[in-house]
């Protein structure tokens, strides 16, 4: 992480550049930024991040003092990685807290999400829809190396996606930590952006009891059931404990959102059930947990 992106509480943050792959889910956060008081801007060069800062600095000296500003930049605006990192700095001599946020998604995905809408990458030009894919995910390796805060959203819909940013940005004060709890499938892959994984197939699966395979880690039988097993107890006081010093070590280093990622083999009752369970022991203090179910539903 450069000095230009030196890390801000998300929730003191108030000049915010969401960046990432094509397709990964840029407009569903300009969205969710907007439905919160942001001003956002689309398709910014980031050449002109600094004079954004600048107006945006007047109108709040005359009165908008709760100015929030989002910019979103893409590959169409290259080479930008050398002036994003300029821009940034520049804005933080503005008086304002920038961070960069960016969306990212397998590659897998990202092919699912362009064949649905018919639509060439950016970078495809005569090549495939996987060379324009790779070529940009090169182009941005350094830009996701600097980001603040990465999302995975291949397996999210646009709904999910909007539930899992309102927490990172729909907030202003509050507690110095966020951590996401996701429940996930190994059969449809681990999540990119988890910081730490877990595995519960070490479980019985409710699956193959006939009256719960319908249900979900969210229904009282399945969560009894799951959270019954022997090692299921000893299993979330250990992960408790190991993220106290986590979680203390990352409010000291200034991060200030966090992944933990609890996966079964579908992603519908074990993991389910124990990311409730962890979300809500882990919560407190300086922490805000909230559960992701990435996979609910897919079966």
């Amino acid at each position: 992480m450069t000095d230009a992106l030196a890390s801000q509480p998300t929730d003191r943050a108030d000049f915010l550049v969401v960046s990432g792959m094509s397709g990964a889910g840029r407009s569903t956060a300009a969205n969710v930024l907007e439905d919160h008081g942001w001003y956002v801007v689309d398709n910014l060069p980031p050449q002109l991040i600094p004079a954004m800062a600048v107006l945006a600095k007047r109108a709040r000296d005359e009165g908008a003092g709760d100015l929030r500003i989002a910019a979103v930049v893409d590959v169409r605006a290259r080479p930008f990685s050398a002036e994003l990192r300029d821009g940034l700095a520049a804005v933080r001599e503005h008086g304002w807290h920038p961070q960069l946020m960016f969306l990212d998604a397998t590659d897998e995905a990202l092919v699912r999400r362009f064949e649905s809408v018919r639509r060439p990458h950016p970078l495809q030009r005569d090549g495939r829809l996987l060379d324009g894919i790779q070529a940009e995910r090169e182009l941005l390796r350094d830009l996701r190396a600097d980001a603040h805060v990465v999302i995975d959203t291949s397996g999210l819909n646009v709904h999910q996606l909007a539930r899992k940013l309102t927490p990172i940005v729909g907030v202003t004060g509050g507690p110095a930590l966020r951590l996401a709890v996701m429940s996930f499938g190994f059969k449809y892959g681990v999540p990119l952006d988890a910081d730490f994984v877990f595995d519960m197939r070490f479980l019985p699966n409710p699956f193959w009891v006939p009256e719960l395979r319908p249900l979900t880690g969210v229904d009282a039988p399945v969560s009894e059931y799951v959270l019954s097993q022997e090692g299921a107890g000893s299993f979330i006081d250990r992960v408790v404990s190991l993220m106290e010093p986590v979680t203390a070590g990352y409010r000291r280093e200034g991060r200030r959102y966090a992944t933990l990622a609890v996966g079964c083999t579908g992603g519908k009752h074990r993991s389910v059930a124990v990311a409730e369970a962890l979300a809500e022991r882990l919560a407190g203090g300086d922490v805000a947990s909230f559960v992701v179910h990435r996979d609910l539903g897919r079966e």
